[in-house]
């Protein structure tokens, strides 16, 4: 060891705020602009840290600072690191490159002093002139290695380009021998299980969590869940442990939940995915008698407590504040109307939910009867604010409609009629808001489909 004073370096964040996009998957870029280093070149948010922070706090203030996205620490993953020597001076540093996926607010430039333009690229395609620096972790990144050496020479050029030297050298990560799961995550799965001899992951894209199916060394299989936050976390926890066990067979089972990893294992259903099945009108039929069944018994999975207040009417202002640019003439008089229908509503009592019932959701077992799965938006709720995002499979299909309820056993009270329209615009405004600020058509357009389903039905 040298006895000499220690080399030291500056460090970098850098976002890959990253999306699916028609073509496959996009990454956030910025054009700087004004008195900055690299004017005119595009380049991904970035800065550095300052005193005291940490560097997934910088990343996250970074963020905020030049894009106005708001990103939750457990959303941030390790993704390049880049050790980078610019052609100016011969002081190296270190560039700390994190993936995001999920994040709140639109992007939008902040700092127009810094930045004069923004946009979404396809990883294969990224825009020029870039900086060098930046490329070499972006082509990292796509290579899905860990690192990479990018020591430029006096005279290079700060931008990339296909004509000039090629300063970047990809860093391998050490050979692939086990399951691809983070370490942490590989750990508690083996504690619960035994040995995993394969990991897939099955994650559904856009979403925060992650979820893997783990098979065992004797074709046994299970599934590894990460949740997005804590709260996430904490209810499918709490469902698993209480009034899941009502839905027997027909749901998943807990094996093991680690809180510090905010993971769970859960035994795997034998079954296809619902979503996007085509099934004739009278196998839809059934398979909605037989999710009304289900639902029934998992709100009759604990005892039934009262509402304290009517919370879905207080968040509707800040739901309308994000779709109001979104919104077709009328709706939002349509959903205000409805609040106000639904501050008269008696008090309803409160029943175990699953918090997500749409076909996503659902598979269809062996026997062709439906099965429930992910519970992580699972509580005590309204009974009808379980079957809002079902009832858009309702639309035009009043058999549909019919025969859930009767699978259900009871038809709804006029009251719950009117709830289940309230709740259903409450949920089609936050709907158009998250989807767009998200990149998520599939969630706006159904919160379109609603919301003129409700002005087509709903009575004066």
């Amino acid at each position: 060891m040298s006895g000499g004073a220690r080399h030291t370096v500056p460090v970098d964040v850098h976002l890959i705020l990253r999306r699916n996009g028609e073509s496959g998957p996009e990454v956030l870029l910025s054009r700087r602009a004004g008195p900055v280093y690299a004017s005119g070149l595009w380049h991904l948010p970035s800065g550095h840290l300052d005193p005291d922070e940490d560097m997934v706090e910088a990343v996250i203030r970074e963020a905020r600072e030049e894009t106005g996205v708001l990103i939750a620490v457990e959303d941030v993953t390790a993704a390049v690191t880049v050790h980078h020597r610019p052609p100016a001076g011969s002081r190296s540093r270190l560039g700390v490159f994190f993936e995001v996926r999920q994040w709140a607010e639109r992007p939008r430039i902040m700092e127009p002093d810094r930045c004069n333009d923004m946009d979404w690229y396809p990883l294969d395609a990224l825009p020029a002139p870039m900086v060098a620096y930046c490329r070499a972790g972006l082509d990292a990144y796509r290579a899905g290695l860990p690192a990479a050496v990018h020591f430029q020479q006096p005279g290079d050029a700060v931008e990339h380009g296909p004509d000039g030297p090629d300063r970047t050298r990809l860093v391998a990560g050490p050979p692939a021998g086990g399951p691809e799961l983070p370490y942490r995550l590989r750990v508690f799965a083996e504690q619960a299980i035994g040995r995993i001899a394969q990991a897939e992951e099955v994650s559904w894209v856009r979403t925060g969590s992650r979820v893997w199916r783990l098979t065992g060394p004797g074709g046994g299989t299970w599934y590894l869940k990460r949740h997005r936050g804590a709260k996430f976390h904490g209810r499918e926890v709490a469902a698993y442990r209480s009034w899941v066990s009502a839905l027997g067979p027909r749901a998943p089972r807990l094996v093991a939940a680690d809180t510090a990893a905010q993971a769970v294992v859960v035994s795997a259903l034998s079954g296809r995915p619902l979503h996007g099945m085509v099934l004739d009108a009278a196998d839809e039929a059934r398979v909605q008698h037989a999710l009304g069944r289900l639902t029934s018994a998992l709100h009759r999975g604990a005892p039934e407590r009262p509402a304290e207040s009517a919370t879905a009417a207080e968040k509707i202002k800040r739901h309308l504040e994000g779709a109001r640019p979104y919104l077709a003439d009328g709706d939002e008089d349509l959903v205000l109307a409805l609040a106000r229908a639904f501050a008269d509503l008696p008090r309803p009592v409160l029943v175990p939910t699953h918090g997500d019932l749409q076909y996503r959701n659902v598979l269809l077992g062996d026997d062709g009867e439906p099965l429930l799965f992910d519970f992580e938006r699972s509580e005590y709720n309204t009974a009808t604010r379980d079957m809002v995002r079902l009832s858009d499979t309702w639309t035009g299909r009043p058999d549909l409609h019919a025969a859930f309820l009767d699978g259900y056993g009871r038809q709804l009270t006029p009251a719950e009629e009117l709830r289940l329209d309230c709740e259903a615009g409450f949920d089609a405004v936050s709907g158009i808001a998250y989807g767009t600020s998200h990149g998520d058509p599939e969630v706006t357009e159904r919160g379109h489909r609603t919301l003129r389903r409700l002005h087509a039905t709903r009575r004066p």
